[in-house]
């Protein structure tokens, strides 16, 4: 049986980045560069007022200065400032060749035609220079970068109205099971809503990509083999359920007939022990997730995710790790990995990770409100309160 470190290489040597397109820049929240930018221009483009005030020269104050005019944000660069002179600006707005500081309006008694400055000025001060911010020909963005508010404003002010992204891939979702129905049937004894689809769904589309509900496959292996073959136009395959040790050898034969070479079924983990993975012959990952809804949604965090991201070009694929301490006395059996789900709260110096009560695998309300999921070794059989351990970040704390 794989360890979770051995599975995760398998599967990343196995999983290739989809290429790029061009996306307008209103539609790449949340999507990665396919290729660095460079700035093809000054930010700011040229010297600007930090302030509303007046551009003077420095050494001619403190003094009582005439006002040679206005500039207004907008207005072309081109004025000059003659020494002996002020001129009122705006914020944003070109400051003058000849000045080199902007002393501002609540610092000048403005008298119309002519403005009394007291106060000595500083050259530089209150002057946004061109360049400053970003320099034309710097490199601003590299490939991989996730793409969002800042960075987009970022290319909207370098000019970019299309953008090179990653491909979102297109994950095809399927349930497998007789004892599921639809989440609009009112279940009859024995049967239960098919929630995993809805959950993978979010999960998909949380890591970049776009989910196709495939729906249902009953326990009947023409109809898997059917189905199968239709959602392997996807760029990513998903199943659920069916893949335990009772089940599996009804799957993987599915599996063989609708080309999928399947790489290994069985990892040390829990939950999420019966992972089947595999390829078909034209590249598509195909993961076959237990049926339990913990352990596929478990599952996918810890080898779906990151697999989509790095098809998108993603620069950074897993999620962020980070030390905790438990908050209680952890017993287990040696052999398996475990990743309990746990609420994390800053204590001092420290974060305190406290395990949610229900740990079960098909305890779905174990995953609500859930911060990380702490890590307890494979080898491990006693982890006491106390322990600093490692947790992987679901969300930020």
């Amino acid at each position: 049986m794989l360890s979770v470190n051995q599975a995760t290489q398998r599967i990343r040597a196995a999983v290739r980045p989809l290429g790029a397109e061009l996306a307008t820049i209103d539609n790449t929240a949340g999507r990665f560069l396919a290729s660095d930018v460079v700035a093809g221009r000054n930010l700011p483009p040229h010297d600007n007022s930090a302030m509303d005030g007046f551009a003077v020269r420095a050494a001619d104050l403190p003094a009582t200065l005439p006002v040679a005019g206005t500039i207004a944000a907008g207005d072309a660069p081109g004025a000059g400032l003659e020494p002996g002179t002020v001129w009122r600006i705006m914020t944003g707005a070109p400051v003058p060749s000849g000045a080199d500081a902007v002393v501002i309006r609540e610092e000048v008694d403005d008298r119309g035609d002519r403005a009394e400055l007291a106060n000595p000025a500083q050259p530089g001060q209150n002057i946004r220079h061109a360049g400053e911010d970003v320099a034309s020909g710097e490199r601003v963005l590299a490939t991989g970068t996730q793409l969002g508010p800042g960075e987009i404003g970022l290319l909207a002010a370098l000019g970019h109205a299309t953008v090179p992204v990653g491909k979102r891939p297109r994950v095809a979702v399927m349930s497998t099971g007789d004892e599921l129905v639809g989440v609009d049937v009112t279940p009859r004894p024995g049967q239960i809503v098919n929630s995993n689809a809805y959950a993978l769904g979010a999960q998909i589309r949380e890591a970049g990509g776009e989910p196709i509900l495939c729906g249902i496959a009953p326990d009947d292996r023409e109809i898997l083999v059917s189905m199968l073959g239709q959602a392997l136009s996807a760029d990513v395959l998903v199943t659920s359920g069916g893949v335990s040790v009772g089940e599996f050898d009804h799957v993987k034969a599915a599996f063989d007939r609708a080309g999928v070479a399947m790489d290994f079924w069985k990892v040390a983990m829990k939950p999420g022990k019966p992972l089947a993975f595999g390829v078909t012959d034209r590249g598509v990952p195909v993961f076959g997730l237990p049926g339990n809804p913990v352990s596929s949604m478990v599952v996918f965090e810890l080898f779906v995710r990151p697999a989509l991201l790095a098809m998108q070009g993603a620069a950074t694929i897993d999620r962020p790790r980070i030390e905790v301490v438990l908050g209680q006395t952890y017993k287990k059996s040696p052999g398996r990995a475990h990743y309990l789900r746990a609420r994390l709260v800053r204590h001092r110096d420290a974060v305190l990770a406290e395990p949610l009560t229900k740990q079960g695998s098909g305890m779905l309300s174990s995953m609500v409100d859930v911060d990380a999921l702490v890590e307890i070794g494979r080898d491990e059989t006693e982890v006491v309160d106390g322990t600093r351990v490692s947790a992987i970040l679901l969300r930020s704390v």
